[in-house]
Order: structure tokens, then C-alpha cells, then sequence
């Protein structure tokens, strides 16, 4: 049982972690109220890696072990996830029970490994060379959604740093890249292009035609 006790425990578990690894490093503990649960945030640290604070609420990955039956949830350790501004986040996601079984408590880590990808590309293109170069394998998509998410990625990859960390000429090669392969006869696919890389329709469509200029 999350008694007070085991909250100020792994509260200082929390800190300790956070200390360790940095200000990159998030920690945070959810605790689950199922009638309030827009305030589940109770305690963070290094909460400017996700925008949140205490009393905040939840992510999707709280929402979504809301509705799972207990015994389903099982603790998902080293996995990816992305902030709204477009880092890349390195998580780790543990769920606490009580005495009968019932999910309490999240217990969440997560590091902010951006900078990190952007190093680990420039090594790359040092380190690389024409018989160590594998090329990956395409990927044959479900639906025109699953193959925008797919192009989406791609263009990230061409430019090898993650959406916050892009700059104005770094979302045009993207948009671009995105345009040559057709991804905009996509349905709607302007609004998601969008709101992924964090610009208006009105920047979308000028980035498009940059290369017209």
C-alpha cells in the first residue's frame, strides 16, 4: 500500500536517481486516483524535461494503464518516447500494486538522450564507411497512416537531430524530403507534418516551396 511512508521512500529514491544521472534525467511518481485523476503528478524531479510539475497530470502511458486490467500491467523498462517540442526520451515505466493487486502508483524515469543521438550521428559519419554502411529495410506499411508516420521518420533520420533541436534550414530539408517522396497527397497529412515539427500550415506550405524561390 502507497502509505506516506513508502511515498517519502520512493520520493527519495526519485531525487537520488535524478542527482545521479543529471538535469537530464526526469523522475516522476503518478499516483493513481481514479477521481482525480488530472492531478496525479505527486512528486517530479527535473520536471523541465516534460514541461510538468507537481499536481500536473497524466501521460498517455498513465492513461492507457487506466485501462488495463491489473494483471495485464507489467513494468516496461528502456523504451523510447517523445516530448510535445520533439525530444527524444529514453523511459522506463514501473508499476506499483497494492496488497490486492491494484495498480497505486507509477514509479517513471525519464532521460532526454537528444544531444546524445545528435553525437552519436556525427560519430557516425566519421566512423562509416562504404563496406560497414548496411542500409535498413524498407518497411512495408499497414495504411497511408502507418507509411506518413513511416516518411515522417525518415526525415528526422535524413537530417540526424531531433525536431526541438532542429533549425530553420533543418525543418525545410525535412519538409522537403517529405514532399519529393509525396507525402502530402496524403489526406490531412499537412495538418499532422504540422504539428510534428511545430510550425504553422502557413510555414509548412513556404518550406515546401523554398526550393521553387
Amino acid at each position: 500500500m502507497l502509505t506516506d511512508e513508502n511515498l517519502e521512500f520512493l520520493s527519495r529514491v526519485g531525487k537520488a536517481l535524478a542527482g545521479q544521472f543529471g538535469n537530464n534525467c526526469e523522475v516522476v511518481i503518478h499516483k493513481i486516483n481514479r477521481d482525480d485523476i488530472n492531478h496525479s503528478i505527486v512528486m517530479i524531479e527535473n520536471g523541465q524535461v516534460s514541461s510538468r510539475q507537481l499536481d500536473d497530470g497524466p501521460s498517455q502511458v498513465v492513461l492507457e494503464s487506466l485501462k488495463k486490467k491489473p494483471a495485464e500491467l507489467k513494468d516496461h523498462i528502456n523504451y523510447l518516447t517523445r516530448t510535445h517540442d520533439g525530444r527524444v526520451l529514453k523511459s522506463s515505466t514501473l508499476y506499483l500494486k497494492d496488497d490486492q493487486g491494484q495498480l497505486e502508483a507509477i514509479f517513471a524515469i525519464n532521460f532526454d538522450v537528444s544531444n546524445l543521438i545528435v553525437a552519436e550521428n556525427v560519430l557516425k559519419s566519421l566512423t562509416q564507411t562504404p563496406t560497414t554502411e548496411v542500409p535498413d529495410p524498407e518497411v512495408i506499411p499497414k495504411d497511408v497512416n502507418e507509411l506518413l508516420d513511416d516518411l515522417i521518420q525518415e526525415s528526422v533520420k535524413l537530417v540526424g537531430k531531433p525536431v526541438a533541436l532542429m533549425t530553420k534550414e533543418d525543418k525545410v530539408k525535412s519538409i522537403q524530403f517529405l514532399n519529393s517522396k509525396g507525402a502530402f497527397l496524403i489526406t490531412k497529412s499537412g495538418d499532422k507534418v504540422s504539428n510534428y515539427f511545430n510550425i504553422s500550415k502557413y510555414t509548412l506550405y513556404s518550406y515546401i516551396d523554398v526550393k521553387n524561390k
